[in-house]
């Protein structure tokens, strides 16, 4: 994860840390953290850039570019 975040365009000059919080073999299960470094909130910078689902899609691309 860390590689992934830190080398993306959109993400990689805020992002800071990734921590695995929880890891579960029975159902292939990781929980983790991402600690990113913000400017003063702006209400488009929040709502599209920091946005839960453009986080994941990020990874989801890298995932994809590999295969």
């Amino acid at each position: 994860l860390t590689e992934v975040y830190s080398s993306s365009p959109a993400l990689g000059r805020y992002f800071r840390s990734a921590q695995v919080i929880s890891f579960s073999n029975e159902s292939s299960t990781v929980n983790y953290q991402l600690v990113f470094s913000v400017p003063p909130p702006t209400e488009g910078f929040m709502k599209n850039i920091m946005n839960p689902d453009f986080i994941r899609n990020i990874l989801r691309q890298n995932i994809c570019d590999e295969d």
